[in-house]
């Protein structure tokens, strides 16, 4: 059974912090191992210098990898991040990013993923991130 978009957002909606709703993240794509995911330009999440924060940016990866994971299991299941490593390569200005969350392994427990964030104008990779999630269930 293959989640919607509709279906990925109402987690969205419904299992996230308010200040993580506050970022306006959607759903752009679903499939069986990933999730892409659209965190759209907003000059309260700019920075000195006026790229995206990284805060917003390493939020949006995990959130990213929450969805990957429910789309993977075929719903939403309880999970905590055990890990994430962010490298961040360039800045985002004026721009949504996309972001890409790639299970690599997913187990009865755990999950490992691979997430690129990129600058949905031009398409340049702004940061890679790889995180691994503790399932609950």
């Amino acid at each position: 059974m293959t989640m919607t978009t509709a279906e990925a957002d109402k987690i969205l909606a419904d299992r996230f912090a308010p200040w993580v709703r506050a970022l306006g993240l959607s759903v752009e794509g679903i499939g069986a191992d990933r999730a892409v995911l659209r965190l759209p330009w907003s000059q309260r999440l700019a920075r000195e210098g006026g790229g995206l924060s990284g805060q917003a940016l390493m939020a949006a990866a995990d959130t990213a990898t929450v969805i990957a994971v429910s789309a993977a299991r075929g719903a939403f299941v309880p999970m905590t991040t055990v890990q994430q490593s962010t490298s961040f390569q360039r800045l985002v200005t004026g721009a949504d990013v996309l972001i890409e969350a790639v299970l690599t392994k997913l187990g009865r427990r755990m999950a490992f993923a691979d997430v690129t964030l990129s600058d949905a104008g031009s398409g340049a990779l702004a940061a890679r991130a790889s995180t691994v999630y503790a399932i609950l269930d």
